[in-house]
């Protein structure tokens, strides 16, 4: 049976930042800076982590290899049309949680208050 693409969700951390990143087309380091600065330095990955999780969502179609067209040996990737719906899902998914908890944490934040 294949899987549906509400199936690969949650992401971890380390993947949703590997998806943003191939916003646009890049090779393996280029996405391990990408990915520190969108992150604001919170995720840092190392070249295992990476080149891991890069096979994987290579594997499960959410990102390919793509030909730049360059004498370039670096190996570049970009976004599946499957792993941009993946994205967006995982985006929608995370919007909701922070959603249904604002009221809630707001709350919280007027009990310390004193209330």
């Amino acid at each position: 049976m294949m899987k549906r693409n509400e199936d690969y969700l949650p992401l971890s951390q380390a993947t949703y930042y590997i998806l943003l990143s191939l916003r646009e087309v890049r090779h393996g380091y280029a996405i391990m800076q990408d990915v520190e600065e969108i992150s604001r330095g919170d995720v840092t990955m190392g070249p295992g982590t990476l080149y891991g999780a890069l096979s994987k969502l290579e594997k499960q179609g959410i990102i390919a290899k793509t030909d730049v067209g360059e004498a370039d040996r670096r190996k570049y990737y970009k976004l599946t049309d499957k792993g941009k719906e993946v994205l967006q899902l995982e985006y929608l998914r995370l919007t909701s949680l922070v959603e249904h908890a604002r009221g809630i944490m707001s709350q919280w934040e007027g009990d310390k208050d004193g209330s």
